[in-house]
């Protein structure tokens, strides 16, 4: 990725925290980046005041919708190099609270859509190199008690991440994982933890620069799987 003219960005899933910081960070950076998510009012909003930057609705558990905005992405703004796959909500609680059809939804949109998008952006990327960013929780190493749905879904992104890294490495396409292993500060966790300590919120600007070193590495030096946490957060 030396080239003067550099290659798109996609960042899936960008909402209020990490996603709009990787959409600043990318764009900020040269590539022209689109954000996208489910609600095309929320994306515009986003865009207008970052430059280089445009709005996509798409909805990440919906793999006919993947291909074709990823699709509208490459033809108006250019041939997708990056892809920060960043769709990973999930509803929380036990075995005995979350209904199938919770753990249907989880999976969907952290591991199928996952799946989607990587394909579609894949056969580009093959010419020319790239680079997929996937951001995973601690969640995927271990199942809580309360984190029946999240949990599975996020050990099933992780794996299918690194077969993706294992067989598309050779052909030039970087798959890296980022473990986020700690509670991001946005408005909804500081509604949600009014409580929490300072030292152990996560800034969504760290997040999105190691996203942006992970993507950006040498060849020679390629990661797959980076943790993160604030200093002060027990491990």
């Amino acid at each position: 990725m030396t080239s003067s003219l550099k290659p798109s960005c996609v960042v899936l899933g960008a909402g209020p925290g990490n996603g709009a910081a990787f959409t600043r960070r990318f764009a900020g950076a040269g590539h022209p980046t689109a954000c996208l998510s489910r609600s095309q009012e929320k994306m515009d909003a986003l865009a207008s005041g970052i430059e280089g930057a445009r709005g996509f609705a798409c909805d990440a558990s919906e793999p006919s919708q993947v291909r074709r905005v990823l699709e509208q992405v490459a033809e108006e703004m250019g041939p997708i190099g990056i892809l920060v796959y960043n769709a990973g909500s999930g509803v929380f609680g036990s075995i005995d609270e979350v209904e199938s059809e919770a753990l249907e939804q989880a999976w969907r949109l952290n591991t199928l859509g996952l799946h989607a998008a990587a394909r579609s952006v894949a056969p580009a990327m093959k010419e020319t190199g790239g680079s997929i960013v996937v951001v995973g929780a601690t969640a995927s190493l271990r199942g809580g008690a309360k984190f029946a749905a999240f949990a599975q879904a996020k050990a099933a992104q992780r794996s299918l991440a690194q077969s993706m890294a294992r067989h598309w490495g050779p052909q030039g396409i970087h798959v890296g994982l980022l473990i986020i292993d700690g509670v991001v500060d946005t408005p909804r966790t500081r509604e949600m933890m009014p409580d929490w300590p300072e030292d152990r919120r996560m800034d969504p600007a760290g997040i999105a620069e190691a996203a942006f070193q992970l993507a950006h590495q040498p060849r020679s030096a390629w990661t797959f799987e980076m943790d993160l946490r604030a200093s002060a957060e027990p491990w």
